[in-house]
């Protein structure tokens, strides 16, 4: 028989009241328990406008305080009203499973001791970054990483595409216990970057807006520039391509010749 309890993790959005999709309005208006980690304090105060009884995962952070242990206790916090029989609703930012650790833990651990658990999609940071800076990750191609396991692991980029890095704020943190780190970090980030990216390369520091009346962040700057710019836990660092697409002609030929032998195959037969 399985368990009453069940869990719902839905997204927000970006924007206050602007992107709440209608199934996860209906998951938070019918949850018996709804727990939130928004954006923003006037976003949480929307949020118990809707339900009152909201309560808040904010509290579990502290400075000092490993994130992991942060987001184990908030993944604990709703998985005792599951067990209770409880049907819950955890609220988030954006999209829910974007950079965001706490939901799958949940959802995870929720069906691991066999409770019925939905994530629920919003529109994320990357959806308002394309839309802000008219970026279409089809026509050059799009590589994502968090800036900090950017820095941790050798990765190969293609600096013909977009690369766009995460929580630039906290770039070389390997405390988990920092929101933010500061220029020495991006420094080495910088001298990570300079092989593939000339240090006058152009490039733009993002934040999504979350309120109607505000405009989102979309600075321009060298990439030298970076080192001593304001860059906040919310700040996405985007790089535009640095070089043309090179032309792969051995894979180019080879599919001509495909394009040949199907043709021929395919040719009608003389009677």
């Amino acid at each position: 028989m399985t368990p009453q309890g069940s869990l719902a993790c839905v997204g927000l959005g970006m924007m206050l009241g602007a992107h709440l999709s209608p199934r996860s309005r209906s998951h938070i208006e019918q949850a018996d328990v709804v727990f939130a980690l928004v954006s923003d304090p006037l976003v949480e105060l929307w949020l118990q406008d809707m339900r009152p009884d909201t309560r808040s995962l904010q509290p579990y952070y502290a400075e000092g305080k490993k994130r992991t242990e942060t987001y184990r206790e908030m993944v604990e916090a709703m998985l005792v009203e599951v067990r209770a029989g409880r049907t819950v609703c955890g609220v988030f930012y954006g999209h829910p499973g974007v950079f965001a650790l706490v939901p799958h833990r949940a959802i995870e651990g929720a069906r691991a001791e066999g409770f019925e658990a939905v994530m629920e999609p919003g529109i994320s940071a990357e959806d308002c970054l394309y839309a802000d800076l008219g970026i279409d990750p089809g026509t050059y191609g799009c590589q994502h990483y968090e800036a900090s396991q950017f820095m941790f692991y050798q990765r190969r980029i293609d600096p013909s595409a977009y690369l766009i890095l995460w929580q630039i704020g906290i770039a070389g943190d390997r405390s988990l216990a920092r929101f933010a780190t500061g220029p020495d970090y991006r420094r080495l980030l910088v001298e990570l970057l300079a092989p593939d990216y000339p240090l006058d390369h152009e490039v733009i520091a993002y934040e999504a807006a979350t309120l109607p009346i505000t405009t989102p962040r979309m600075e321009g700057m060298p990439l030298s520039g970076i080192i001593e710019a304001d860059m906040r836990l919310q700040t996405t660092l985007v790089i535009p391509p640095a070089r043309p697409m090179q032309r792969n002609q051995v894979m180019l030929d080879r599919l001509a010749q495909i394009d040949l032998e199907v043709a021929a195959r395919n040719a009608p037969t003389a009677v």
